[in-house]
């Protein structure tokens, strides 16, 4: 296990909660789940602490566990240990937060990935409306600041072009510059949605629910289907699973496209905003980690140099 201090203490924190007091126990040394700039994640036995973004707004984010936790949202979010989180000592003065851990999904075998079960548990949460104390959904700041961070990890590389191109030619709700549109507003959104959001709980057996609320808001809930979307426009995710996911999506009354027809106009500029965040942040890994992108990313910044040779006016009535 990487030894920071922050993994040590959070990993202190989760077996602390599972084995108060002096109590003697042979569990397994915790492990680290997740160790990124935006959230460290380690389990000890049926605990999980993270220890959230050092930026963090802390009402922001307590807002967001409160409503991880609320009774109207019980099977579609999993609910944290708490419905508070505070600062965890030892752990660099960032916010750490207690949740059950949940069982994910098998990255060794795509074709059991519960892409059904995805779309239903988004049509339930877009349906549910949100607390007003909840602040905005976070999924056009994300891709802005995947953009700056392509940015400065490559200035003045010609790489970037098309990237900048297709971010330039999004209307500026989708760059976090504007207000959503009123219509496509109010739509409690996860705000980060992908396969690896998804956990079974209690056990292997348990029902799948959706995890990680830092990003959590109302917005527009074509976000949430976006990532998908994108996939699939740039041929990462066959039609088949794509046609499958959208089709439960609507079967289960979600409000992000319309029942019947083309779901792109609603789809697109999420869609369009989704692949340039994906093509900056693989830009910006890649200098970091001295090496060229790899197959998958590169088809992502390729789907941006298409997206960048479209007519303007075409993303405008699109976005309208």
């Amino acid at each position: 296990m990487t030894t920071t201090p922050v993994v040590r203490a959070l990993g202190d924190l989760a077996h602390g909660s599972v084995h108060p007091g002096a109590e003697v126990c042979v569990c397994a040394p915790p492990r680290v789940l997740a160790d990124r700039p935006d959230g460290t994640v380690v389990r000890s036995g049926p605990v999980v602490a993270k220890a959230h973004a050092p930026d963090s707004d802390t009402s922001a984010l307590a807002a967001r566990l409160s409503l991880a936790s609320s009774p109207r949202l019980t099977g579609i979010l999993l609910p944290p240990l708490a419905d508070r989180a505070g600062k965890g000592a030892g752990a660099e003065g960032r916010t750490v937060s207690l949740w059950p851990y949940g069982v994910p999904v098998d990255p060794s075998d795509p074709d059991a990935a519960p892409w059904e079960e995805a779309a239903v548990l988004l049509a339930r949460l877009h349906r549910v409306p949100p607390p007003r104390t909840l602040p905005p959904m976070r999924g056009p700041l994300k891709a802005a600041r995947a953009v700056a961070r392509m940015r400065a990890a490559r200035p003045g590389d010609t790489a970037v072009t098309p990237v900048l191109a297709a971010w330039r030619g999004l209307p500026g709700w989708a760059r976090a510059e504007a207000p959503v549109p009123e219509r496509r507003d109010g739509f409690l959104c996860h705000g980060d949605l992908h396969l690896g959001q998804l956990v079974r709980y209690p056990g292997e057996r348990g029902p799948w629910l959706l995890i990680d609320v830092d990003d959590a808001g109302p917005g527009d809930p074509a976000w949430d289907l976006a990532r998908p979307a994108a996939w699939y426009a740039a041929g990462l995710l066959p039609s088949g699973i794509w046609q499958r996911f959208l089709g439960a999506y609507r079967e289960a009354g979600g409000p992000a496209v319309r029942a019947v027809g083309d779901p792109w106009p609603e789809l697109d500029v999420p869609a369009r905003a989704l692949t340039v965040q994906t093509a900056a942040l693989a830009l910006a890994k890649s200098v970091a980690e001295d090496r060229s992108p790899d197959e998958v990313e590169q088809l992502m910044i390729d789907a941006c140099v298409r997206i960048s040779s479209l007519p303007s006016e075409l993303v405008s009535e699109r976005a309208s």
